[in-house]
């Protein structure tokens, strides 16, 4: 099996993959009745318009998606049904939660900023090399927050991005 090599420990991408939970089981597990029925309500409200179902139709190569989340993140509330949406319509994409808080080796793989934010999302091909990562918070997007607050830069170079 292939392993990838992040921050000096090997993590086997198909074995952590193997140890993820659907979007159901994962509600199940890790949420409570509000938090369950929060990202329910919000699930419903999720629409895809048929130029996106048709895109994500047309996949043909299966992706490994492992999403790092906590059921009690409100950013994770408004992103990650989306990701359930995306894996309905394209059968190939083999989507998998992850609890920040259970699998801490995952969280220190994916840390934004230096730390285990949520929600972050690891894309892998079939044959489980790391494609890409999604991680919402950034330093930049930290930025524009502290510039919204302050009514300014929160950089002494006055660099904002």
């Amino acid at each position: 099996e292939l392993a990838k090599l992040t921050k000096g420990f090997v993590m086997d991408l198909a074995a952590k993959f193997a140890e993820g939970l659907s979007y159901a089981d994962f509600l199940k597990k890790y949420g409570n009745a509000d938090q369950q029925s929060r990202w329910s309500n919000f699930h419903a409200a999720v629409k895809l318009k048929p130029e996106q179902h048709a895109l994500l139709g047309s996949f043909t190569r299966e992706m490994k998606v492992f999403c790092l989340t906590g059921a009690w993140c409100g950013d994770c509330v408004n992103q990650c049904p989306i990701f359930d949406h995306f894996a309905q319509a394209a059968p190939v994409i083999q989507l998998r939660f992850f609890d920040r808080d259970a699998h801490p080796d995952l969280g220190a793989m994916l840390s934004v900023c230096g730390g285990a934010r949520v929600p972050v999302v690891l894309f892998a091909s079939e044959d489980n090399f790391q494609v890409g990562i999604y991680g919402d918070r950034t330093l930049s997007k930290y930025r524009s927050l502290v510039a919204d607050i302050t009514s300014g830069p929160a950089c002494p170079t006055g660099i904002v991005l």
